[in-house]
């Protein structure tokens, strides 16, 4: 799995930072990681370079000036790991909803099952997600109902964040074209790879809210996401 990385973004993760960066090493010594720091006034990123002493060569650290969203910051990540020759590319949490034991799952449905891009699913089963109100819940699985709906995507989990690349899905897609920056990043990524007709394997697993540090979500994010969709799947049928 040497060639294989794990992006974390981050911004005020202080509190989860080094226990996530240990998690995910002792799932594999040949797994890398590159987190993605947009200028963390709580000095993430400093805890990060003291890391990196312990795991030279594995860890590494893309510190950008400010706070310009999720999908920007996995723009950057994705660049910087093809660049750098990954085959494998994943998308992470800091804040351990996405439990570390779940990457060699994903890895595997890639690397060994011939899925193009494998996706952390916590609706392909049922509903599996912990410590979240009902609310968010249900407004996080009806929102994957509505992307699916709207887009004909047979993807469960289109909102999911935990996922698994092969570089080749990258490379086809126009990362500089990618609109979103919130929420509705995951659903562009996952809706690009679909019209190149790459196969998406969905892999069931629990997600767990954060006990540590605070949530980014606001209403902006999920407005973007909501009145996004429709626009992206209208300026797709203009492109036929």
């Amino acid at each position: 799995m040497s060639d294989t990385v794990v992006i974390i973004p981050t911004y005020n993760e202080i509190e989860n930072i080094e226990p996530i960066i240990r998690a995910v090493f002792s799932q594999s010594d040949a797994i890398n990681i590159l987190i993605v720091d947009d200028n963390s006034p709580d000095l993430t990123a400093l805890k990060v370079k003291e890391l990196q002493k312990e795991f030279p060569k594995k860890l590494f650290l893309e510190l950008r000036k400010e706070k310009s969203g999720l999908g920007t910051a996995y723009i950057h990540g994705f660049k910087w790991s093809l660049a750098k020759g990954y085959d494998y590319i994943f998308e992470m949490d800091a804040d351990f909803s996405h439990n570390p034991k779940d990457i060699l799952r994903l890895y595997d449905a890639c690397s060994k099952e011939g899925a193009d891009m494998s996706i952390g699913s916590r609706y392909v089963t049922g509903v599996n997600v912990v410590n979240w109100p009902m609310a968010r819940v249900l407004m996080s699985y009806l929102a994957s109902k509505y992307v699916r709906l709207i887009t004909g995507m047979k993807i469960h989990d289109t909102t999911a964040g935990f996922v698994c690349y092969k570089r080749h899905v990258l490379e086809a897609i126009d990362l500089e074209a990618v609109k979103f920056i919130g929420y509705a990043f995951q659903i562009e990524m996952k809706f690009k790879a679909y019209l190149k007709k790459f196969k998406i394997v969905e892999v069931p697993v629990i997600f767990t809210d954060r006990t540590r540090g605070e949530s980014k979500l606001s209403s902006g994010i999920i407005s973007e996401a909501i009145f996004g969709v429709m626009s992206m799947k209208l300026k797709s049928l203009f492109k036929k």
